[in-house]
């Protein structure tokens, strides 16, 4: 047990180190720290280094890598919250009809085109569906970021892209319920079982949205009150992960979509400020570093047989082209310019845990080979490596706002 602790926080520190430095590189060079911190994690990872394997000082505990990983999904629980401080409900409420179509576009034209690629180079139809399923998967935690450090989350294009996340979040949970109809003990639940997943996002997001506009701003200030060390950042970090537990246990989504939301109602009240600095502090100091880290350690490209490569290659440009025209047509359609939809399509393409999460159940029950899976997690990984700097370079010639706190915090 002693061993397995000290090895434990000899990781935290190798990650935490590797990940500062890097990020640090990366901003010198012109780039978002995000950048650097997940090609931090490629490095430490399988891929290059193989930290928890081949190294004896780490080598001999099984269980590190779990207990990274679990820190590192409290990290973009934390991150999606202080995203969601950072906004108002109203500012998200009028970008609805762009995030509505973007959402939808960025989904629908992914996935058919993942899809229809995978068929062509011999998967069976229910594994195509899955890989289609996996490009069609957004994670806009990294693009959060990266607005933040550019100071345009509050922008147009900032706004549309965190609504237009949880079209594309609820989108791909209910194309998931309808492809499990496909395999194994859901395939006997017909109509009813999407009917009943749909019912349980709608319930979640009207029970969350009651309780966060009536109960959050008077439990708040009744705990402001007593006489409890910290007991606002306590209170308020119990209710984030209560809203990202419910959101996954209860309403079917993912459990950064309830970060989020519990972020929204709590940017509503009058401890806004006090909370993004405790929150930022915390965050960014430690459990975030982890998180993007924790991305590049998952990959291991070298397990990649050479005859994989070329559908790995065309499905990486159809993942990062789908998004960008799915996502920017819709933003155009909406009423969007032409640059901000290409920024918005651009900031849709990194993908994450809900892409990963699927091609892992595709896995496990053998709709794809191992090759496959490799395949899609070098998309995960590079899709997501490549939006920092395209991000960032559409956004070149643009006028930056003053930083918030928050930002100044993510910079250091």
């Amino acid at each position: 047990m002693a061993n397995e602790f000290l090895n434990f926080i000899l990781a935290l520190v190798i990650i935490i180190v590797a990940a500062k430095g890097s990020g640090y590189i990366s901003t010198r060079l012109g780039q978002p720290s995000v950048l650097g911190e997940l090609l931090a994690g490629v490095i430490l990872g399988p891929t290059v280094l193989d930290i928890f394997h081949a190294w004896p000082v780490l080598s001999g505990d099984e269980h590190l890598p779990e207990f990274i990983h679990l820190l590192a999904e409290l990290g973009v629980v934390l991150l999606m919250a202080l995203a969601g401080l950072e906004l108002h409900v109203e500012e998200l409420l009028r970008s609805g009809k762009v995030s509505a179509y973007a959402g939808v576009l960025g989904v629908v034209i992914p996935f058919f085109t993942g899809w229809g690629i995978a068929t062509l180079f011999g998967a069976s139809s229910s594994g195509a569906v899955f890989i289609g399923l996996t490009l069609a998967a957004t994670s806009v935690s990294i693009s959060a970021q990266t607005l933040l450090e550019l100071g345009q989350l509050r922008s147009r294009v900032g706004l549309a892209l965190l609504g237009a996340a949880v079209f594309d979040d609820i989108l791909v949970i209910l194309f998931l319920s309808l492809s499990l109809l496909l395999v194994g003990e859901e395939a006997t639940g017909g109509l009813s079982t999407v009917v009943f997943t749909l019912l349980r996002m709608l319930g979640y997001f009207v029970v969350a949205t009651l309780i966060g506009l009536s109960v959050i701003p008077r439990l708040l200030n009744w705990v402001s009150r007593l006489p409890i060390s910290q007991g606002t950042v306590t209170f308020v970090l119990v209710l984030i992960l209560l809203y990202a537990w419910a959101a996954e246990a209860l309403g079917g989504l993912a459990a950064i979509t309830g970060a989020f939301m519990a972020g929204l109602f709590l940017a509503r009240t009058s401890v806004r400020d006090y909370l993004i600095d405790n929150f930022a502090t915390l965050a960014y100091g430690f459990f975030v570093p982890i998180f993007f880290v924790n991305i590049g350690l998952q990959a291991n490209l070298r397990a990649i047989d050479s005859s994989a490569w070329g559908l790995g290659i065309i499905l990486l440009i159809t993942a990062v082209l789908g998004k960008i025209l799915g996502s920017g047509f819709g933003a155009r359609v909406g009423g969007f310019t032409n640059r901000e939809s290409l920024q918005l399509g651009i900031g849709m393409v990194s993908r994450g845990e809900v892409g990963l999460i699927v091609a892992s159940f595709a896995l496990i029950e053998e709709l794809i080979s191992s090759n496959n899976f490799s395949i899609l997690v070098f998309i995960v990984i590079i899709a997501t490596l490549i939006t920092p700097p395209m991000l960032r370079a559409s956004f070149a010639t643009q006028t930056v706002p003053a930083t918030t706190k928050a930002e100044q915090l993510t910079e250091s």
